[in-house]
């Protein structure tokens, strides 16, 4: 008995020297964050402590590091370093369950503690879209749910259509220590929505470089619709033409049907179908017409019509050729309308189309009347005054021929008479 006292006395002889030299030292700690499944380092430290033991346990007091002698088997749990001022340990692998108030113990007399709480934050699951169904019928409504579970805190749920973000209906509902998200969507689908890419994307603090995400596209059957390309506005008489029929459809209504009028297409040796396109290698105005495209698939029929007209190709000449210049009548002579006519004319195609005034072969023409009609002038001049000189000179041979002087005034007299005549004649 007297030994045992005598031990009790020695121990707390040592923790008094212990404690005394411990006075005014408190353990310094601090909280942490890890998410589900990583690890995490619980430091504790003191500063000038004389080798005063330190100690960590765990949210249920249950001991896991004195100094550096492991106190509880978790083969979780490691020393990382153990001094007289600082205990550190590592948690691997760390669960939901690992949340909670970690104390660091300084054994002084009193014994003085820190705590540091572990937050561990609950990693949300991949998400799932439910309610979609392929293909989707136009016109119908669905709804789209989008699912995340084992988020803690709970996960923010998005939508996005073609990366654009839309507006859904969010539900949040607690299971045990973390949480399942739900949001919905819903939808009026038309053909626009055919090839639209749906997606859900989960965003929580535990993922720090990425975020979770699910897309899916949607297949939407609608009945065809049709739309009729041509490669020229303004068909011309010769040109070459190609009708591209372009049916928009799910399934797609291939193939196409090409008719002409109601009935079938003429002349299939100048007019090629090949697949959607219809070709006419060189129009003319046979061709006219109403063309149509028809495009079917199981949901329905449409088509489009095409109305042909083949206009006249114009008629231009050359820059470098020149008209020969009108080649002019004898001007000696009178001009008739023949002749008028060939001057003006000259060699133009009766056929071509009217152009134009031509202020220039208007001025030719003017000119070529002025001239005939100077050059009438001249021979009419011309003509009376040598039919005046043949009067004269007949006068002179009556005279001459006379025998006598009488003879020579009668025969004057006779043309003098003549002349007259032909004065009256004349005038």
């Amino acid at each position: 008995m007297m030994v045992k006292q005598h031990m009790l006395f020695t121990l707390y002889s040592i923790c008094g020297i212990v404690l005394k030299g411990a006075q005014g030292q408190f353990p310094i700690v601090q909280n942490m964050t890890v998410t589900e499944g990583g690890i995490v380092n619980l430091t504790c430290r003191v500063e000038h402590n004389d080798n005063t033991s330190l100690q960590w346990s765990n949210p249920a007091q249950q001991t896991l590091f004195f100094g550096d002698k492991k106190a509880l088997r978790d083969n979780r749990i490691e020393l990382v370093r153990a001094t007289s001022q600082e205990l550190t340990i590592s948690i691997s692998e760390v669960t939901l369950a690992d949340e909670g108030m970690y104390t660091c113990s300084l054994f002084t007399m009193p014994v003085k503690t820190a705590k540091a709480f572990l937050t561990v934050l609950g990693m949300p699951k991949k998400p799932e879209i439910n309610g979609l169904t392929k293909p989707v019928m136009e016109g119908d409504q669905i709804t789209l749910t989008c699912v995340t579970s084992g988020s803690k805190p709970a996960a923010d749920v998005r939508w996005f259509k073609n990366e654009k973000e839309v507006k859904g209906a969010k539900e949040v509902n607690a299971s045990g220590k973390t949480f399942t998200v739900k949001s919905s969507l819903q939808l009026q689908v038309n053909r626009h929505d055919d090839g639209v890419a749906y997606t859900c994307r989960v965003d929580h603090m535990a993922l720090t470089a990425t975020h979770e995400e699910t897309t899916q596209v949607l297949e939407v059957h609608y009945a065809p619709y049709v739309e009729i390309k041509h490669s020229i506005p303004a068909p011309l008489e010769g040109q070459y033409l190609k009708l591209e029929c372009v049916p928009h459809g799910n399934p797609s209504p291939d193939p196409v049907l090409w008719t002409k009028d109601g009935g079938e297409l003429p002349d299939l040796d100048r007019v090629i179908v090949e697949g959607r396109e219809l070709t006419f290698m060189a129009l003319n105005k046979t061709d006219n017409g109403t063309y149509r495209c028809e495009a079917t698939n199981h949901l329905g029929t449409s088509h489009a019509e095409y109305k042909l007209v083949v206009k006249d190709a114009p008629t231009t000449s050359s820059p470098s050729t020149t008209s020969p210049a009108p080649t002019l009548p004898d001007t000696t002579g009178p001009l008739d309308s023949k002749h008028l006519n060939s001057a003006v004319t000259g060699n133009r195609d009766p056929n071509a189309l009217p152009g134009p005034p031509d202020h220039a072969l208007i001025g030719g023409i003017v000119a070529v009347v002025v001239f005939a009609t100077l050059c009438l002038i001249i021979v009419l001049g011309r003509y009376l005054a040598r039919h005046k000189g043949t009067y004269l000179t007949n006068e002179a041979k009556g005279a001459d021929d006379a025998p006598d002087a009488d003879t020579a005034i009668i025969n004057a007299d006779g043309n003098h008479a003549h002349a007259e005549e032909k004065k009256e004649y004349f005038i």
